[in-house]
Parts: structure tokens; sequence; C-alpha cells
């Protein structure tokens, strides 16, 4: 298991590239299943889960090359469906959650699709009931042997259809798009995810020959297509790094200019940091945060405490929740962080709490955060990463802690930030790596 050193209170300066969004590669990387054709997509974050789910559809047939740092060409043209039946399949597909977006592509294009309960992040239930019943409403047959915990859905031909999504679930309503553009006839998704990640999907569809209306909304028409072709698609920064990066320039009051950041598509992310009184300067598409040795929190209009939580798109995002939370700990002023979504993600706050942060755990779902306003800093401390999020959040804290912190189980902030570690160093940060 490896760990992170931190030499904390160190000043970062200079600027930064986010890398390319983790939950779009994930989505369009699924996508290539759907032709025969070659598609390349640059800008790919090389991280865990990403270079995980190239393995599973290498070892499925799938021939993947990697042109240079970031940029991938992807050509299913002689898929291994003996593959997706063996032991090795489910327990790959079982250790990604990703790997749930490949059963939409593979049942539109051939008719039968499978994958092992999938894995992830440890916080809390996330059922994958809007997959499978949209799936079945477009005339897939489900199956699920709780033995082997293996899902399985057969087709003789998908048909277009009405769907009422019972929630705007992301990967489910990526799953349901891939299956519906090579489906007959009509089908309309109402209730649609509609984050960019999924905009971007979608335009990717399209650009491959599917025929999408109303994207970036909740209402998606899609009208099926025989087959699709190949295409070229670059992804979207990553907003929840930009976020990470905005909060880490805060809380370790330096200034940071991030590069790149695709500004049109961070939706309300800039502003709910301006809420807890943090400065942010748009330079064109670069954000630069600068300089600051306090940030107050605002009150909402009648004088109530701020309340911060996470909704579906245009909403605040849940995965930067965690990063919020831990940003409020320096701040002036107090703020409820709300996680609607997943029950068990707030449960990091112990680690913090040991540090010297002011927070109430109202219950799974809540907690209240008291500032310290960079009158104490934060204590040093040892711990384990939970999940991706709340890693890099505990990663935050220790960089603006007095002292030596040590993280272990990086293994789960490396599956969402690409060395992280070498490129806050060349930012001024003091982090070791060791195995």
């Amino acid at each position: 298991m490896s760990s992170f050193i931190i030499e904390g209170g160190n000043k970062l300066s200079g600027s930064i590239i986010p890398q390319g969004a983790k939950n779009e590669a994930l989505q369009v990387i699924c996508a290539t299943l759907l032709t025969d054709q070659k598609v390349t997509i640059s800008n790919v974050p090389e991280i865990l889960d990403v270079l995980n789910l190239i393995k599973l559809l290498k070892n499925l047939g799938v021939k993947v090359e990697r042109l240079n740092e970031g940029t991938f060409t992807f050509q299913a043209n002689d898929i291994d469906k003996a593959y997706l039946q063996s032991a090795e399949y489910g327990q790959l597909s079982a250790s990604l959650r990703g790997s749930i977006m490949m059963v939409g592509p593979l049942l539109a294009r051939y008719g039968a699709a499978s994958v092992g309960k999938p894995g992830g992040d440890k916080i809390g239930r996330r059922r994958l009931d809007t997959h499978f019943i949209g799936l079945k409403k477009l005339g897939a047959e489900f199956q699920y042997n709780p033995q082997t915990h293996f899902y399985q859905l057969v087709s003789s031909g998908l048909k277009g259809t009405y769907l009422l999504l019972d929630e705007a679930s992301v990967t489910g309503t990526a799953n349901i798009v891939m299956a519906a553009v090579l489906a007959e006839g009509e089908t309309t998704v109402y209730n649609a995810a509609c984050e960019p990640y999924l905009q971007q999907l979608c335009k990717m569809l399209n650009r491959m020959g599917a025929n999408i209306q109303g994207i970036g909304s909740n209402l998606l028409t899609i009208k099926g297509v025989s087959s699709l072709n190949g295409c070229e698609h670059t992804l979207l920064p990553d907003m929840i790094e930009i976020g990470s990066f905005i909060g880490m320039a805060a809380i370790t009051q330096s200034a940071l200019t991030l590069k790149n950041v695709a500004y049109q598509e961070l939706g309300i992310i800039p502003n709910q940091f301006r809420r807890l009184g943090i400065k942010i300067e748009q330079q064109g598409d670069d954000l630069h945060i600068p300089q600051q040795d306090h940030y107050e929190i605002e009150d909402f209009i009648d004088g109530s405490i701020m309340t911060i939580a996470d909704a579906p798109w245009p909403g605040l995002t849940p995965d930067l929740l965690s990063v919020f939370l831990v940003v409020a700990t320096q701040a002036r002023g107090s703020v409820l962080i709300h996680q609607k979504m997943f029950e068990s993600r707030l449960f990091f706050v112990d680690k913090l709490i040991d540090m010297g942060a002011k927070i109430i755990l109202c219950d799974p779902h809540r907690a209240t955060v008291i500032g310290l306003d960079h009158s104490t800093a934060l204590r040093p401390g040892v711990m384990s990463s939970p999940d991706i999020r709340a890693g890099v959040s505990l990663l935050i804290a220790a960089l603006s802690a007095n002292g030596t912190s040590t993280i272990h189980n990086i293994d789960q902030i490396d599956r969402g930030y690409q060395h992280i570690d070498k490129r806050l160093n060349a930012l001024g940060a003091n982090i070791i790596r060791k195995a």
C-alpha cells in the first residue's frame, strides 16, 4: 500500500494545466464499442480507473494504440464475445465501476452484454436500477446471478421507446443513450442527466453518425441508426480537479493560475467557491486565484447560515463537496455542507477533526463547519484515503497543516488524479511518495 508523506505549510505558486476529465473518459471510451471503425480520443488522463478500463477493452479484443501521452486510438472490429462470460472478465469488470457503461454499447451492437457487479468508491449505495430498467424498456432481457454477482442482458433487437428516468443518473443516462443510438425507431429520455461530460458523449456520438437532439437539456430525443462511424474526440478538462486546485490555493494562502479550464463548462463551481469568500479571476480561458490571507463565508440574504449542497447539473457536483468542506475549515464564518446523494461520503471528517478542524457531523449527510480563519493551523496527522475525493481533500488539508502528515492507501487518489504529487511539487509542495 503506497503512501504520501506531506510536509505542510508551504505556499504554492505558478500555473498548472488540469488533466482531461476522468468521468468523460470512462463514458467515451466505452462508446468506442459502438463501431468497428477507428476512434481517436485525446486529452485522456492516464489514471488508474481509465487505464484499467482500457486494459479491459484490450482483453475483450479492442485494438488500442497509444499515439502519445493522452492520445489513444480504439478499434472494436474483432470482439471476443466468449471473453464476456469468463471469470477473468467478471473479476476485472467488477473491480471498476466505469465498466457498467460497457453494457449499453455491447447490448446495442451485439445483442448481449454482461458485467460483474461493479465496485469503486466506498461512499454509500450506488444503485444500478436506472441502467437496467432503461435497457429493459428498450427490449433487453435481464438476469442477475446472486452467487456470482454477474449481470447479463440479451436482446434480439432494441426498440425505441419513451423513458422517464427515476433519477437523473449520469452513467445511467450514458448507458441508455449509447444503447438507443443503434435501436430501431425513436427513443425519448426524460429526466436525463445533462452534465457537460454527458453532453460531450452525445456530441461525439453525433459526429459518429448518431441522431441525438436536446443535448444540454434533460429531454433527449434519439433516432436510431443502423451503424456508426469512427471519429476524433478531445476530452474537456476535469472540473473536479479544477475545483480541487481552487480549494488548494485558498487554504494554503497561495496564488495559482489554472490554464485552459473551459470556463463555460464549469457551471456553478466558481461562484460556489466565491460564496466561501474565495477570489477567482477569469483571464480568458484561465482562472487566477490570488493569494488571500483570509476568506469569509457569505450568509444568505436573510442572515441565515450558508448551505452548500450537491444537486443534479447545473447544480453543484457531489464530487466537490469534500473539497468545499476542507476549504471551509480555514474560512471566516460557518457553513452547512449537505451531501444529499451518498450516505458515507462525509465519514472522513473525523480525520479532519483530529487535525483540529471544528466540524459537527450532524448525520451521514450533513456537516456544519466552523471556520478557523487561519488563526490556528490544522495539525498534521496520519490518515488513510477512503475514496478518490476524500483522499484528495485530505491531501489538501495536509498541505495546509504545519508539520508532516502521512496519507496511506493513495491508490485511491491515483484512481482520479494523474501524477498529483509531481505536479504539486512543481508548484512548491513537498510530497514524497513511498511504496
